[in-house]
């Protein structure tokens, strides 16, 4: 399955390092956040409650940039 989110991130880096969080979080098979269009794009694996690992990929990325959002 995947879903869209949008997002709020103030620099390019930042969405990068919010990209590698997320592709670290369990339950995630890829992500993708593009800072232009302020989207995640993210694919989870089949087994995975969509829900449960948003909550633990906004948790990853706060912790790379605190003033982010993800609003899910």
């Amino acid at each position: 399955m995947t879903r869209n989110y949008r997002i709020d991130v103030d620099c390019a880096n930042c969405a990068n390092l919010m990209e590698e969080a997320a592709n670290k979080t369990d339950g995630v098979k890829s992500a993708v956040v593009n800072f232009m269009t302020q989207k995640m794009t993210i694919e989870f694996n089949e087994d995975s409650d969509s829900s449960e690992v948003m909550k633990k990929v906004y948790k990853n990325c706060k912790k790379i940039e605190d003033d982010c959002i993800i609003y899910l």
